[in-house]
């Protein structure tokens, strides 16, 4: 039996075809919202080279898609995130969001994104609550979350036989919580941490803390600071005397991205984190070689964690040929996806957060050596999350 489609039904089936066409062939609309003003800035700055890189490798596209960017400060001010990124929600009707730096910011992009059902990659901050309690199937993590530094260094710190310890760090979230990671892991492996000191975000007057560092000399000091407070407290870390004194570790932050403004105070620091400038692996050799050509600069872990969410943006894009309305199977292809980053390869958690190895770096000239794996798969403990 033959079916007669009359010319109107016809019209309106061909126009419904050529929309999805447009929908899929159109730019991808990706929302940069990263520091571009005040301490993190230069942090923010090598995010987007490196998601900017990782596109540019695959001929501006992404699974076919071609991508356009648009562009917030998110001014590293909680109380500001969500106007900030309602400017790319609601204002620019972007499809994803890639932010940001700070912790408290992240968690208001977060909020928002889980509100509006739009899509966020978190390249760097790494609060605990967006890939715990605030988790979603469409929030991703393609950095680390807090705990993960803060475990791996009290693992390298209980290690060296260290049994008295004093933390500093700024009194937010990432600060909190990477304590707390560096804490579990000093006192399972028989340390005992002594005091906990902080200072509000982002204050650089140490001198008080430092003074009271010298009274109690504990045998070690764990401090997670970055970005220009980093610089200013390695240096004033040095110029009290303590370096020759308590030994200083940290988070891998402490030195990332900072080592050539800490110049000499910063030489011989070791840290934990999931990159070190000088992995020796085809993958990282190749990735450093091209980000120093287009940007005449070398990269560092956030630049790579820049890269990598743009890997994962790809992996998902790719498997659905562009169309980002299958995104059911986007996100299916991306959780299950493994990266093949220059940090060494990578899957996700159920809660969507990396699981990776932790390395011990040494500050050695403009570099953080590789010296070893401080923690192998490490894996947040995603506590909270419900999907």
């Amino acid at each position: 039996m033959r079916i007669a489609f009359r010319p109107a039904l016809l019209a309106l089936i061909a126009a419904a075809a050529l929309g999805s066409a447009r929908a899929q062939t159109r730019p991808l609309k990706v929302g940069l919202m990263l520091p571009a003003t005040g301490t993190y800035a230069a942090l923010g700055d090598m995010i987007e080279r490196g998601f900017r890189l990782y596109v540019q490798e695959q001929g501006g596209q992404l699974g076919g898609r071609e991508i356009q960017y648009f562009r917030v400060d998110d001014e590293s001010d909680p109380s500001k995130a969500t106007d900030n990124v309602n400017k790319l929600i609601k204002r620019d009707n972007v499809d994803v969001i890639v932010g940001t730096v700070h912790s408290g910011v992240a968690l208001a992009m977060a909020r928002a994104a889980r509100d509006s059902n739009t899509m966020l990659i978190v390249p760097n901050a790494g609060a605990g609550a967006i890939t715990g309690a605030m988790c979603a199937p469409h929030i991703f993590r393609s950095s680390f979350s807090n705990w993960q530094p803060g475990y791996a260094t009290g693992v390298v710190a209980a290690g060296k036989g260290y049994k008295r310890a004093m933390t500093i760090t700024w009194n937010y979230a990432a600060g909190q919580e990477t304590v707390k990671g560096f804490t579990e892991a000093f006192e399972k492996g028989g340390g005992k941490v002594a005091k906990d000191l902080s200072v509000p975000f982002p204050n650089v007057e140490f001198q008080a803390l430092l003074t009271e560092i010298a009274a109690q000399k504990p045998d070690v000091v764990f401090a997670f600071f970055a970005g220009g407070g980093a610089v200013k407290f390695v240096k004033d870390y040095d110029a009290a005397g303590l370096k020759k004194t308590v030994p200083l570790i940290g988070s891998g932050f402490l030195t990332d991205g900072t080592l050539e403004a800490q110049g000499a105070s910063a030489q011989g620091l070791q840290t934990a984190l999931h990159y070190a400038d000088n992995l020796d692996t085809p993958r990282n050799n190749a990735f450093r070689k091209n980000f120093a050509l287009t940007f005449k600069a070398n990269a560092d872990v956030y630049a790579v964690q820049g890269y990598d969410a743009a890997q994962l943006l790809g992996a998902g894009l790719t498997a659905v040929k562009g169309d980002f309305a299958k995104r059911d199977g986007m996100i299916g292809a991306m959780r299950k996806t493994t990266i093949d980053s220059p940090r060494g390869k990578f899957t996700l958690s159920t809660s969507h957060n990396p699981v990776l190895d932790m390395y011990l770096r040494e500050a050695v000239g403009k570099n953080n050596e590789y010296k070893g794996v401080a923690v192998k798969a490490l894996a947040d403990p995603g506590t909270g999350c419900k999907m």
